[in-house]
């Protein structure tokens, strides 16, 4: 996913913005917006991984001392 975001990151930008219509500026805007949500649900998803790795570990740490 961060590899499309990159992508897209880098589209967007190159957009000529000076020459858009108003309906153009207004999508622009809307999809500045939606890849400032992906960025936001990449880093969730990167936090919760790293949750689920400790709470993984502990699971099979509790399993193996409880034999």
């Amino acid at each position: 996913m961060a590899d499309t975001i990159a992508e897209t990151v880098d589209l967007l930008y190159t957009i000529d913005q000076e020459h858009l219509t108003l309906d153009q500026q207004i999508a622009l805007g809307a999809a500045l917006a939606a890849l400032a949500q992906a960025e936001r649900l990449e880093q969730i998803n990167e936090r919760l991984r790293g949750i689920h790795q400790v709470l993984n570990t502990w699971s099979l740490r509790s399993t193996v001392d409880s034999r």
